[in-house]
């Protein structure tokens, strides 16, 4: 098929992908933040110690834990992983035809505004390997101490993720890392948005310049709301130890 086989509709897939992996990102990047309201009301580490889901008193981000716990969602992770592995495949498989196509290391077949536009048009390998990277580091934290234990029923976070939060950003130097990861993604998000649109047709000239103010709005919503939620943690962490 055309979509598959042509260099516009690879592009394409991976604007797609890539949108999707947005939108998980504000969902995932938003229950995270629930966190942080917690804090501010009171109800920070407020967890009932029960498997049942949406229990009353619990807090925010309990509760939106529970949400992501609910079959609905568990169905859409294979999903996700899919949407990674195309965009990450994808991604992989343009970059070597370009490269392939002008004999060298460069990243675009043609001149583009992204190619001249910023560091980060320029350097989207790198980054996606970094954000690769860090993203095994953060599934060994969260996933693999949460969701996977969960699986089999010999979870210990499940009914009280506040303290997988406090247990993995209380330590500074884990803390440093996922800052640098979240500058790595802020990075590739701000050039991903507008490229995406680019493809789909959104490159005229007063286009472009909105396209490229949004991408960057877009971009530090997501990012603050998982920057905030580490700090949090952080700090909730040090005043339990205190």
């Amino acid at each position: 098929m055309f979509i598959f086989t042509s260099s516009i509709g690879k592009k394409f897939i991976q604007a797609v992908s890539g949108a999707f992996l947005i939108l998980f990102l504000l969902l995932h990047g938003t229950i995270n933040f629930f966190s942080v309201i917690d804090s501010f009301t009171g109800k920070f580490g407020i967890a009932a110690a029960d498997d049942m889901l949406f229990t009353e008193g619990d807090g925010l981000f309990k509760l939106g834990c529970d949400f992501m716990s609910t079959p609905f969602i568990s169905i859409m992770v294979p999903v996700l992983a899919l949407g990674f592995a195309v965009h990450i495949i994808y991604g992989g498989w343009l970059t070597w035809r370009n490269v392939a196509a002008r004999g060298g290391l460069k990243r675009y077949e043609v001149p583009s505004k992204a190619a001249a536009d910023s560091w980060s048009a320029k350097n989207m390998v790198i980054l996606g390997i970094m954000i690769l990277g860090f993203l095994c580091f953060h599934l060994f934290h969260f996933w693999a101490k949460m969701q996977l234990p969960e699986m089999f029923g010999i979870g210990e976070f499940e009914n009280n993720p506040y303290l997988l939060l406090m247990a993995t950003f209380g330590n500074w130097w884990v803390l440093l890392l996922y800052l640098i990861w979240f500058g790595a993604i802020w990075l590739h998000l701000v050039h991903g948005f507008w490229s995406m649109l680019q493809t789909v047709g959104w490159n005229g000239k007063i286009w472009f310049k909105r396209v490229k103010v949004i991408g960057v709005i877009v971009a530090t919503v997501i990012v603050l709301l998982f920057v905030l939620t580490a700090v949090n943690a952080h700090i909730q962490a040090a005043a339990l130890m205190a």
